[in-house]
């Protein structure tokens, strides 16, 4: 794509937008995403950061994202609603969501011609900000490239953070300022207490919630989908989530007449967002009031044991073709062990559930390499689900267990990319013919877990491997070149990391909130 068509599509896109924010002051940010539009902009988080800071007196923020795929190298992003470029700004605020974003922080920065490495930018450079889901776990990769992180809900405290900034008399002063909020780690002021140090987890005024987007557009991968929270938080104990109950009060529901009063009038889709949407208590008459009124609905998660009949027909109503719900571990004893509510009955019953309402199938999400699990393990996942497909077509949607700070299981190790692709080949063997199996890439799960247990060494090494290409060897290579860091046996049976082909770095997309045939998003990002 030639410039003027880059800007040309930018323009386009504004055009399409639907609740778009209007606002000019002589202090504006760039809120950065470090994906591609279609993926920022079905991004909650990322929306309601947009919001609260163009609700604030005195200060603007106009979005910027990584260039398209098929951008022209070279591509310098430029903000949407100005057209300038991002080095144009006192500060860049970036919202990271997983480890694997971590490669669009350091694309997006070289992009537009501000230093990735904090250490050298200048009076001349942006202060750079980052924020985001993956602060719940482990921000500290990011410690290389931002000169303030914002640890946990920042719907508010981002406006704090701004404030700060855009009161403050030098850059030094601006740096001196945020240090002294809290939840908010400013590496170059925070040295002397540790290298793995973080600030505890910031949690907002429930008064503000729910969060909702302002925006709706048909060029994202939620197309044209009004997003708003029923909940935030999860009240469950599922030992590898970073969103259990533990974390920041556990669940925190919104009252359903909320919900419905700030669906637009004229929102054809909307999708209800959140940890644990279906254990709201009224989940039912959400659906069912919002199918009534003539909205598509989606759901960013269905746990089996909310599943009943009244639940499944409102879905259907709601333009579910295919039940999307949780099956975790391969086995019921797998499931036990992470504290999973998903019993062979609640799945058969989710199957029994979706042919009766005439679902084109179910869809069962799980993980793979899960700590203390065995081949038998794997063995009784194919003999279920082959009695499963007997009553519906069925497809598993798998995932290798990546072990995360802050959850029980941080410090298992990550089973071996080796040990994954054995199993899920031998999972796709004994289910040929009787269930599809789509499984995301054991190789690059292994970078995440790397990262998810990383410090800033290894944010490091992330810019090196994507300056050498971004190919999985890249990162490879960028790992183990760690002083005392990452040994190829880390990771038990890392022969498979050896071997050529399946290279390609994964390109970033949205999650869906539901299966890729029902009108929203099911897979959730944190």
């Amino acid at each position: 794509m030639a410039r003027g068509g880059y800007h040309t599509t930018l323009r386009e896109r504004l055009a399409r937008e639907v609740g778009r924010i209007e606002k000019h002051a002589a202090f504006a940010v760039a809120h950065a995403y470090p994906s591609p539009y279609r993926v920022g902009m079905s991004s909650l988080g990322f929306l309601q950061i947009y919001k609260m800071l163009q609700a604030e007196p005195d200060l603007a923020c106009e979005r910027a994202f990584l260039p398209d795929d098929d951008d022209p190298p070279g591509t310098q992003p430029l903000t949407y609603e100005s057209q300038r470029p991002l080095s144009d700004f006192p500060v860049i605020a970036l919202s990271v969501a997983y480890e694997l974003e971590l490669a669009g922080v350091v694309r997006l920065l070289d992009a537009a011609s501000v230093p990735a490495l904090r250490e050298d930018r200048d009076l001349r450079h942006p202060i750079v900000v980052a924020g985001g889901p993956l602060t719940f776990s482990n921000p500290l990769p990011l410690v290389p490239f931002a000169d303030v992180i914002v640890v946990g809900e920042a719907d508010t405290l981002a406006v704090d953070v701004m404030r700060a900034l855009r009161d403050a008399a030098s850059r030094e002063d601006a740096l001196d300022r945020v240090a002294r909020l809290p939840h908010v780690l400013v590496p170059a002021r925070h040295a002397d207490r540790g290298d793995r140090w973080l600030p505890e987890v910031a949690m907002c005024d429930d008064a503000i919630l729910p969060a909702w987007a302002p925006i709706r557009t048909p060029d994202t991968e939620l197309s044209n989908m009004f997003l708003i929270e029923t909940e935030r938080g999860c009240s469950r104990g599922c030992t590898y989530c970073v969103m259990r109950r533990s974390t920041n009060g556990g669940m925190r529901i919104v009252p359903a007449e909320r919900v419905l009063e700030l669906v637009p009038a004229d929102a054809r889709r909307v999708g209800l967002v959140g940890a644990a949407v279906s254990d709201h208590p009224k989940i039912v008459h959400l659906v069912r009031t919002l199918a009534e009124r003539g909205c598509e609905v989606g759901l960013s998660s269905l746990r089996p044991d909310r599943l009943t009949d009244d639940f499944v027909a409102a879905l259907k109503l709601a333009g579910y073709k295919t039940l999307t719900t949780a099956m975790d571990g391969t086995s019921e004893r797998m499931r036990e062990s992470l504290e999973r509510r998903s019993p062979v009955k609640r799945l058969e019953r989710a199957a029994e559930l979706a042919r009766a309402h005439g679902m084109h199938r179910l869809k069962l999400y799980l993980m793979v390499g899960v700590p203390g699990e065995t081949d038998a393990d794997v063995d009784e996942c194919a003999a279920f689900v082959t009695e499963l497909s007997r009553i519906v077509p069925v497809v598993l949607g798998i995932a290798p267990f990546c072990p995360k700070r802050n959850t029980p299981l941080a410090d298992e190790p990550f089973a071996g990319i080796d040990v994954v692709n054995s199993r899920l080949d031998r999972l796709r063997k004994k289910l040929r013919g009787r269930a599809e199996v789509r499984a995301t890439s054991a190789r690059w799960a292994w970078v995440e877990a790397v990262l998810a247990q990383g410090g800033a060494a290894e944010g490091r090494a992330v810019l090196d491997a994507v300056r050498a290409g971004g190919s999985f060897s890249a990162w490879r290579k960028a790992f183990l070149a760690i002083p005392g860091g990452l040994r190829l046996d880390d990771a038990r049976g890392r022969a498979e990391a050896l071997r050529e082909g399946a290279d390609a770095a994964p390109r970033r997309r949205a999650l869906p909130i539901v299966d890729a045939e029902a009108p929203a998003p099911t897979e959730g990002e944190a």
